[in-house]
């Protein structure tokens, strides 16, 4: 995995093209490095793939039930329960950042988006599909669950009875529908991809950044709170920035 910052743009890529990026618990370890050191400076961050898939989930070699291969299915399942847990939370940090307060986290997704792959375009804010781009989260038919954040951002993106659907048959979800659904906020030729993450990136950083923070921090907290304590969330950041354009005056 690379990093490249532009100014108040910080690009996160996958860098395994060989293996179609295929992500390992090295993987989410360094996500979650970049994650704890990101600076008050970095306001959009963009996470990509390189080569012709954004990430095809886990890398084969885990998919083992030898408990002499680190991070395999076979030596995590031989864990105590608490000890477990704990790594998988440990891993759950890599991409639970990426909608931390003070940034915009944007997946730039082309080709196959699976398992792992798919969690982590659906851990970010936004996402920008390229129109040969797929989702899809096989995990129930390999026996698992999705366990990298994947379960409660998809339902705020589609909804209870999709992500259900979803989860549960593992099936392939293409760019069109992606989009129809609200899994991806635009899809683009795959030439057009760059062009479009940097439109996009440019239209979020034109806003005055407290604004655009306190603004993000409302849409957020908007899906889980009932209607009083959100109406009461807006009032108190309109008045922080009220307070402060009054005082630039």
């Amino acid at each position: 995995m690379r990093t490249a910052r532009d100014g108040a743009v910080l690009t996160v890529t996958l860098d395994r093209p060989d293996q179609l990026n295929a992500q390992t618990p090295d993987t989410w370890a360094a996500l979650a490095a970049v994650g704890g050191g990101l600076d008050d400076g970095v306001r959009v961050v963009v996470v990509r793939g390189e080569g012709r898939a954004f990430s095809a989930g886990l890398d084969r070699t885990l998919f083992t039930l030898d408990p002499g291969t680190p991070g395999g299915l076979g030596e995590l399942g031989r864990l105590p329960a608490a000890e477990l847990q704990e790594r998988i939370r440990r891993y759950q940090a890599g991409f639970r950042w990426l909608r931390a307060p003070g940034i915009v986290s944007v997946a730039a997704v082309q080709g196959h988006a699976i398992g792992a792959g798919a969690q982590l375009a659906l851990a970010c804010d936004l996402r920008v599909l390229t129109e040969d781009a797929t989702l899809r989260l096989p995990e129930v038919g390999l026996g698992l669950v999705p366990d990298l954040t994947g379960t409660s951002t998809l339902v705020e993106l589609v909804g209870y009875s999709r992500a259900l659907e979803l989860c549960l048959t593992g099936r392939a979800v293409g760019a069109a529908e992606a989009q129809a659904v609200g899994l991806a906020n635009t899809v683009v030729p795959a030439a057009g991809l760059d062009g479009a993450v940097a439109a996009l990136v440019t239209a979020l950083t034109a806003a005055p950044v407290e604004a655009s923070r306190e603004t993000a921090a409302l849409v957020r907290s908007a899906v889980r709170n009932d209607p009083e304590t959100q109406d009461a969330a807006e009032r108190a950041a309109q008045a922080r920035r009220l307070a402060e354009l009054a005082g630039q005056g």
